[in-house]
């Protein structure tokens, strides 16, 4: 093309010259032409005909046929007499639908806005005003039928979706209303999963594409609203394929081999390509832990100071040997140290060398969705799934007392990039609440970390600097606290560094006399000298990562050639350690790492290999179940592709191709499911039955058959082994060592159809006790009833109502149920 061509980018949020153009028709024969940004390499897409159009074969385009009315059926009333004021008004009810109906293509008026929940759907409307109308998906309105495959891998995996019974309701409205607006916007999430919402909206309400408008913002504020509409454009089919192509994937994968594991196994099990690749990441952990050998290995250290000075003792401060003659101090037995110790108790030590200087230290970058699931994990005990939810709630809107608004950016996002004029503001904010010597010369850029990051957002960020967390107290706890976190990150990441003043010391150590000083030890401090972002945040650490004791560590004003006073010599036997098992929190970070799955979907695979009981918690620790080991032997021994970390994440980079256009989504389907189907017949046919018998040691009271374990769809339960000839069943109990303070009969963990935990009697329905807090077995110090979890430091007596601090008890722990929700 010759002409130079601008299309507003959705990534730099701006047009731009398009590169490399390209003449193209829709799939309904509009043309346009599509190119790439020449900054960011975001897909560009205009409508409208170019001279190129005139070479371009157009094509054929089928209109769909019109659907025949049915014809209304035989009314076998009497009719009431053409005079009745009942007749009159229907026959002017009739003509007036007749004139405006929503089947005239030519009365449509009004402007429809679909967005995906009811709160977005609030905060939206807020901002649009009573011109439009603003309606809510409830989240997808389509999707592959749950009772068989719904893909037909004959003819090129073509899907087979349907709307469920939940959503015909929504559908109708929707499509009710979209038969009257003469503009429809398509507001869901800026994604492919909000894309292909988006594009399932117009297929199940048959919405008219010419009418179609599509609107993305990353933020729910009214200057990002008026600015997408502003600039609409049309549903992105490469979006919409890619995540078709995951769905269908994840379909394939999972439908098939949980088929096997229901024959192989047991039923209730289930597969999938990414939680099986998570599952194998815990298991793993968990043999290398069994298998580990600890290496003995002994340290040496100096307590020293400075000789009597001024009359008075120095400080004293504890250096480590890290030379003997030269070479790494490297020992192992007790046996190799002691001679070491003697000649060290009876040395002189001088300071060889001091070097001072000054580090500088870098804040972290504002949140993803990765970083935030690891800080909310570490610092608010908050699961993956707990941190979404609250997450989205902010991002949908809260009414802060000026009305209903987003305060945080679009959660789901591998970004750390931020808007400069939100980089601008924040600059004005610091400066005016902290100082000038606080915000940096230049914007801070970060780099992101993950090597599969593509999404075009912005980090997690607030949406205004000025709505403070003091300033909405007016939140629930757990809203209030992510805010906290966010925006603190947030205000933590454009400001200066942190500058510490260094100190390191080298200290040679000998016997009098000798004329050597064979041992060298080593001390080193820093302490604050600028604190920077650390005035308003400092990132945390996992439970496992050993802290920095340099920092923080005051030593005296040592200089070369000072002679040094022995205090005493320090040897330690040390034993090396496993790794640690995953947290929440780590396995989150290490599926990251292993480009192992997308933002979106970090918190439904942590969360669902936990609810299949393919892995338990122990602490914050994740350890995985004799039935996860087993199901994971099986699907790393039949399916290595399916369960290998490269493999996965080669995929997420070829879903990544297929989002950006370079690559069909049917081809790469092919490409997968040849091999996958070869693997899936040979485990049908060589995998032996491995259905699990775990035996409750009691005999079946209707024949006298043990009783084992079984699981239905309501988690387990006590059958008997010789089901169906046998059918005697018995609930599971799932004691939690409480007494019933109404019967004194056992206290048991039980699940409502919804799956949310509650606590109750086992000898329901005779007792109805029941309690949504876990109960405690000590006793209220001060009326002896029965205690309960009412948060996550403190406990709450049931029958005098009193708190008490959880720590005084022996079985409070830290985490319960409530507090993992």
């Amino acid at each position: 093309m010759t002409d130079t061509l601008q299309a507003y980018c959705v990534k730099c949020r701006e047009k731009r010259d398009m590169t490399a153009p390209a003449a193209v028709y829709t799939e309904s024969g509009t043309p346009g032409t599509r190119g790439t940004c020449p900054v960011c390499g975001t897909t560009l897409f205009r409508m409208g005909r170019t001279q190129e159009h005139d070479s371009l074969p157009k094509p054929e385009t089928v209109k769909a046929p019109k659907r025949a009315k049915a014809k209304p059926a035989a009314r076998t009333k009497a009719k009431k007499p053409a005079g009745s004021k009942k007749a009159a008004g229907k026959t002017a009810r009739t003509a007036k639908t007749a004139k405006t109906g929503p089947a005239d293509k030519g009365q449509h008026h009004g402007r429809l806005v679909i967005v995906e929940s009811p709160a977005k759907a609030r905060t939206v409307q807020r901002f649009l005003g009573k011109k439009y109308v603003v309606k809510a998906s409830i989240g997808h309105v389509r999707d592959l039928l749950r009772s068989k495959l719904s893909v037909d891998v004959e003819h090129d995996f073509q899907p087979q979706y349907r709307v469920p019974n939940e959503k015909r309701g929504v559908v109708k409205e929707i499509k009710e209303a979209a038969a009257r607006a003469s503009e429809i916007y398509l507001a869901t999430d800026p994604d492919r999963e909000g894309e292909a919402i988006a594009w399932h909206l117009m297929a199940a309400a048959d919405i008219d594409e010419s009418r179609v408008r599509r609107v993305v913002f990353h933020e729910i504020t009214e200057e990002a609203i008026q600015e997408a509409f502003a600039h609409p454009h049309h549903v992105n089919m490469s979006l919409v394929n890619a995540q078709q192509t995951r769905r269908i994937l994840d379909r394939l994968v999972g439908y098939n081999i949980t088929e096997l594991l229901w024959e192989k196994v047991r039923n209730r099990l289930s597969a999938g390509r990414v939680q099986s690749v998570a599952l194998r990441m815990v298991v793993d952990r968990e043999r290398e832990i069994r298998t580990f050998v600890p290496v003995e290995y002994w340290t040496i250290q100096a307590e020293l100071a400075k000789q009597v000075e001024n009359g008075r003792n120095a400080s004293n401060f504890v250096a480590t040997l890290i030379k003997i003659r030269d070479e790494d101090a490297d020992l192992h037995t007790e046996a190799e140290v002691m001679p070491h110790t003697l000649v060290l108790e009876n040395s002189d030590y001088r300071v060889e060398e001091v070097r001072r200087g000054t580090r500088q230290r870098r804040p972290a970058p504002p949140f993803t969705t990765s970083t935030l699931q690891q800080e909310a994990s570490r610092t608010l005990n908050f699961n993956a799934r707990r941190t979404m939810r609250v997450a989205q709630q902010l991002y949908e809107g809260i009414d802060t007392g000026e009305g209903q608004i987003g305060l945080i950016t679009y959660m789901r996002t591998d970004s750390t990039a931020i808007a400069k004029e939100a980089q601008t503001k924040a600059h004005e904010f610091i400066v005016a609440n902290y100082g000038k010597d606080f915000a940096p010369a230049r914007p801070p850029v970060y780099k992101t970390q993950s090597k599969t990051a593509q999404e075009a957002h912005e980090a997690i960020r607030p949406t205004s600097i000025d709505r403070t967390p003091e300033s909405l107290q007016h939140l629930n706890r757990d809203q209030l606290r992510l805010y906290t976190l966010i925006w603190q990150r947030f205000v933590a990441s454009q400001m200066a560094n942190a500058v510490y003043t260094t100190m390191r010391v080298d200290i040679r150590a000998g016997e009098p006399g000798s004329g050597a000083e064979p041992y060298l030890f080593r001390v080193a401090g820093s302490l604050i000298k600028f604190p920077g972002f650390l005035r308003v945040y400092e990132e945390s650490h996992d439970i496992d990562e050993a802290p920095d004791e340099d920092t923080g560590r005051i030593l005296p004003d040592l200089t070369a050639g000072e002679m040094l006073r022995l205090i005493q010599v320090l040897p330690r036997q040390h034993f090396t350690q496993p790794p640690p098992r995953y947290t929440e929190a780590t396995l989150v970070k290490a599926l990251e790492e292993n480009g192992i799955g997308r933002p979106s979907t970090y918190a439904p695979t942590v969360a669902v290999i936990q609810n299949r009981d393919y892995v338990s918690r122990d602490g914050r620790y994740l350890v995985p179940s004799e039935t996860g080991e087993i199901v994971n032997d099986l699907l790393v021994t039949y399916f290595p592709d399916i369960l290998s970390y490269s493999f996965t994440a080669d995929l997420e980079d070829q879903l990544d191709h297929v989002a950006e256009g370079r690559e069909e989504w049917v081809p790469f389907l092919a490409k997968f499911y040849g091999p996958f189907e070869s693997q899936l017949k040979h485990a049908r046919a060589q995998l032996p039955s491995q259905r699990q018998q775990e035996h409750i040691g009691r005999a079946c009271p209707t024949c006298g058959n043990p009783l084992v374990m079984r699981y239905g769809r309501f988690g387990k339960f006590i059958g008997c082994s010789t089901y169906p000839e046998c059918k005697y069943t018995e609930p599971w109990l799932d004691k939690i060592g409480v007494a019933c303070p109404r019967c004194g009969g056992d206290l048991v963990e039980k699940r409502t159809q919804r799956g949310r935990t509650f606590y109750g009697c086992s000898n329901y329905p005779a007792c109805e006790f029941t309690s949504w807090k876990r109960p405690l077995s000590a006793p209220c110090p001060n009326c002896g009833g029965l205690l309960v979890e009412h948060n996550r430091t403190k406990a709450q007596c049931l029958t005098c109502s009193g708190i008490f601090e959880r720590d005084e008890f022996p079985d409070a722990m830290p985490e319960s149920a409530s507090d993992l929700d």
